[in-house]
């Protein structure tokens, strides 16, 4: 086996059930979600964005298939933007209007899906629900304003468990105007499955055995056996040349749908940004940071000597080795991927950090609440399923809202494993975290819930459209793990079921 493998499909066959089975029907069974009302105003119509007297940047991306060395004598059959992984890496400044022409070159309809910006549902890239698919040999265009600085990433979102997992993704970064460090550096985590013994199927012993160790990574861990940064693997992963006192603005973004946990050098770090969002004014110090699947950490980073350094995954974790990014000076170039890495009980993840800029100053009074249980089960004729209150797309109930509503949603995590759940289109406040309200709150667009964990989160409803909140965990989205904020008075006009017949 020489790529990833799907591992929703993996989970079927466990059980002896076909997985496109599922896929048909979580696109093509009724549901809670209307996707034939037409009432109000289509998406279509709604904040359109004009370049105006914006600088306008405009890239060209192709979707291609590529055999893609990831080092270490290691080739994977990957989709690629522009025949990389990762894809082109596209950088703008705040207020640029972004101009984004994508031509498919593959076999299957593909989409490009902007990671944590704020921009017009049209242009959000959710094919049947924002976009028909782009077809093979056709090509669409994507139009916004860089409104935020910060840490992005874009990727396809057709079918995104495969798409992704296959290396359909690259960085999208929106400078400020006055840029606070000379260097920055741009670094996508991701695993793959390689060789004949990858991981490649899961065993309910060892999901049992996770469950009870209160790990929740047990899935991701049997289908994949490889770790690349920046598409590449262990030596192969190319060296950040610093030198001594030297400090770098280093950007993290998970691709893949494991946390991965960074060891730094013992006091050369200080978390900045967490999702786009600077963190408070103090900066978080840590020797570790653990990054979830779909999130975004930037931190700065100091060298500490002459001599090499390294920044690795946590040499606990299995596959380890794979993941170390060496740190050399321009007068010693000598990688040595032997240095050891000691890893710490400090851990920096997600929510150590309060954010410098809040939505809500206090606790708002909510106008919409919405409890959400995750949780996994099995669908009668359909096999293993991950679900938002005991349903699977699109039966799951959506999110009701008015433009302008505050919205209050209680996350619960009442399986066995991890879930990355992330809302398209807004930012929300994390308010507390298992009943105990946070001193300084954090704005984000991606909560990591363990199994066990509980979120209070609250967003307002100013962005009309029609916005997934999935896991984004993609192999748990594409065994039913979404909903949808559904905006009253505007709809959608795609359809999914139409979108699924055109990839089939």
């Amino acid at each position: 086996m020489n790529r990833k493998w799907v591992g929703s499909l993996l989970i079927v066959i466990l059980l002896g059930i076909g997985g496109w089975m599922f896929f048909n029907s979580f696109y093509n069974s009724g549901g809670q979600y209307d996707t034939d009302s037409k009432e109000g105003i289509s998406i279509l119509e709604v904040d359109a964005q004009e370049a105006g007297e914006r600088p306008i940047k405009t890239f060209d991306l192709t979707a291609q298939a590529t055999e893609w060395d990831i080092g270490e004598e290691k080739k994977v059959n990957a989709w690629t933007y522009n025949g990389t992984v990762p894809g082109e890496a596209l950088r703008v400044t705040e207020d640029d209007f972004v101009r984004v022409h994508l031509k498919n070159e593959l076999d299957v309809p593909v989409t490009i899906h902007w990671h944590g910006v704020i921009l017009p549902n049209k242009m959000d890239g959710v094919p049947g629900l924002t976009q028909d698919a782009v077809q093979p040999g056709e090509s669409f265009t994507y139009e916004f304003i860089a409104n935020d600085p910060g840490t992005y990433w874009y990727h396809s979102h057709q079918h995104s468990a495969v798409q992704v997992d296959k290396g359909l993704y690259g960085s999208f970064v929106i400078e400020k105007k006055e840029p606070e460090y000379e260097r920055d550096e741009f670094f996508l985590l991701d695993e793959w499955a390689t060789g004949s013994d990858s991981q490649n199927s899961l065993n309910m012993g060892g999901m049992r055995q996770g469950h009870m160790s209160g790990d929740g990574e047990m899935d991701t861990k049997q289908l994949y056996n490889t770790f690349t940064v920046n598409g590449k693997i262990g030596k192969d992963i190319e060296p950040l040349v610093m030198e001594k006192g030297e400090t770098a603005r280093l950007r993290f973004v998970n691709a893949g749908y494991q946390q991965h946990q960074l060891v730094f050098p013992e006091g050369s770090m200080k978390v900045i940004a967490n999702d786009a969002g600077e963190v408070t004014g103090e900066k978080g110090s840590s020797q570790v940071v653990e990054i979830a699947p779909g999130e975004r950490i930037d931190v700065a980073y100091t060298k500490q000597g002459e001599e090499t350094e390294v920044i690795a995954e946590n040499p606990v974790v299995e596959n380890a080795e794979d993941m170390k990014i060496p740190v050399v000076s321009k007068e010693n170039g000598d990688i040595q991927n032997s240095i050891p890495v000691s890893s710490s009980s400090d851990i920096a993840d997600g929510t150590s950090y309060g954010s410098e800029e809040l939505l809500f100053e206090t606790t708002p009074e909510a106008d919409v609440t919405y409890d959400m249980d995750l949780s996994m089960g099995m669908t009668m004729g359909e096999g293993m399923s991950f679900q938002i209150n005991d349903q699977t797309f699109p039966e799951t109930p959506p999110i009701r809202v008015e433009e302008g509503n505050i919205v209050k949603v209680h996350i619960t995590n009442s399986g066995m494993m991890n879930h990355p759940m992330h809302l398209h289109g807004h930012r929300f406040q994390v308010a507390s975290k298992n009943g105990t309200a946070y001193g300084n709150p954090i704005v984000k667009d991606l909560i990591h819930v363990k199994p066990g964990e509980e979120y209070v989160v609250y967003f307002e409803a100013n962005n009309k459209g029609e916005w997934l909140f999935h896991c984004h965990d993609n192999n748990h989205a594409d065994l039913g793990m979404v909903t949808v904020v559904d905006y009253q008075g505007v709809y959608s006009p795609f359809n999914i079921e139409e979108q699924l017949r055109s990839t089939n």
